[in-house]
């Protein structure tokens, strides 16, 4: 409901201000694929109608750049109820997108500081 009423760009903003209140601290990124309308995502055990649409998941995530993200999952894909395997599509696409994230606070050192 959140990202419906303020728009992703405030939710990022809370995620933000939260890992600031947190020192800095190393930040893990899990998603739950039912976050996604099931118009997107249908293979969860526990369906969201009215998620997230597919863009705004992705706009979301974009907007995490620069925090330390060290780690990152995606969880409740249910294959037996991705008829279609749209739901695993998703989740893997959102794991790259993870991927890259990751890859963008890292310099050949290890993370940037």
């Amino acid at each position: 409901e959140d990202v419906h009423e303020s728009g992703v760009p405030a939710c990022v903003d809370v995620v933000r201000r939260r890992w600031e209140k947190s020192g800095g601290a190393p930040v893990y990124l899990s998603i739950d694929i039912d976050v996604l309308d099931p118009s997107i995502a249908p293979g969860t055990g526990t369906p969201e109608y009215g998620g997230l649409l597919a863009h705004q998941l992705l706009q979301f995530i974009r907007g995490l750049k620069g925090l330390p993200i060290v780690a990152a999952d995606v969880v409740e894909v249910a294959p037996a109820y991705d008829h279609a395997g749209i739901t695993s599509m998703a989740a893997a696409n959102i794991m790259l997108e993870q991927i890259a994230l990751i890859s963008s606070c890292m310099d050949l050192d290890g993370f940037d500081t």
